[in-house]
């Protein structure tokens, strides 16, 4: 069993380390609001740091999972940042979507300092978090990703390293970009449907065998029939996943029509109001779009 800080108690973060305190690793969290922290330690033991370097003091690793590029180099560096307080030889593991370009300059502090970096983006929503069935997708040296895996597997139900720093969150994108338009193609498909008059929940019984069928259809399908967006990834953060998507592919000359046109859905969604719903309320502006 190891030591683990985890940085970032939010919707993912804080089942994501429950996780690792039910594997027997000893626990010790952080968190912007310090309440949450106590919460967490009132409900799983271990302990709390005030700052991130006090929460990685000691730890053999060291786990984050927050908001945005800014929010993780805030974690990372200064004097209360996690870097700060790690020993060499110390694994730091980012599960944060966020650039690679942050990735790769924070993997450069952190060699500097004699700590290694893992990219490790996660998929598989709240749900997967809580269930320990998140599908973590890997950047960075083999040894630190060989090391890290172990304490990944508390949570993860597949984890791959898919090369040097930075293409765990490559993979992240290619990730986003095809999640888009699989929204935007059950949307349209379910939509259509109720206006042809037919049952959506009978057309997904017959459909969702075959070559159609997704984990998008099988998990969503229910709640879009019913207008109810409260039960995953919310648009806010596909946005800000989906303009990463963007600002790669103009720098690396990828061609992602289809995704630059959902984004622009996406904001439609966010001027209905959306901004928190769930990714799948793609349905809802088709449905206002019919209605005016």
């Amino acid at each position: 069993m190891a030591k683990v800080a985890f940085l970032g108690l939010g919707v993912m973060g804080y089942p994501m380390a429950g996780h690792l305190a039910k594997a027997g690793h000893e626990v010790v969290v952080y968190n912007r609001t310090a309440a949450k922290a106590e919460q967490w330690v009132a409900q799983h033991g271990g302990g709390m740091g005030l700052t991130p370097r006090e929460a990685a003091a000691g730890c053999d690793f060291v786990m984050a999972c927050v908001g945005n590029d800014d929010d993780l180099r805030s974690v990372c560096l200064g004097e209360d940042g996690a870097f700060a307080g790690m020993a060499k030889g110390a694994i730091f593991v980012d599960h944060t979507t966020v650039s690679a370009a942050v990735t790769r300059e924070l993997h450069g502090v952190a060699a500097e300092a004699g700590v290694a970096f893992v990219d490790a983006p996660v998929s598989g929503g709240q749900a997967g978090a809580e269930n320990g069935q998140l599908v973590v997708m890997c950047g960075g040296e083999e040894a630190a990703y060989a090391a890290a895996e172990p304490i990944i597997d508390a949570y993860a139900k597949m984890c791959k390293r898919l090369g040097e720093s930075g293409m765990g969150q490559m993979c992240k994108m290619v990730n986003q970009i095809c999640i888009a338009g699989l929204v935007q193609g059950l949307s349209e498909g379910l939509h259509f449907a109720e206006k042809a008059g037919l049952d959506g929940r009978a057309v997904v019984e017959v459909i969702g065998g075959g070559a159609a069928g997704s984990w998008q259809m099988v998990n969503r399908y229910k709640t879009m029939l019913d207008d109810e967006f409260n039960h995953g990834f919310a648009v806010d953060w596909m946005r800000k996943d989906l303009g990463i998507c963007l600002r790669t592919a103009d720098e690396i000359e990828a061609s992602l029509p289809v995704t630059a046109l959902v984004d622009q859905f996406y904001k439609d969604v966010q001027k209905l109001g959306g901004a928190r719903w769930d990714t799948s309320s793609l349905i809802k502006r088709l449905r206002v779009m019919d209605k005016s």
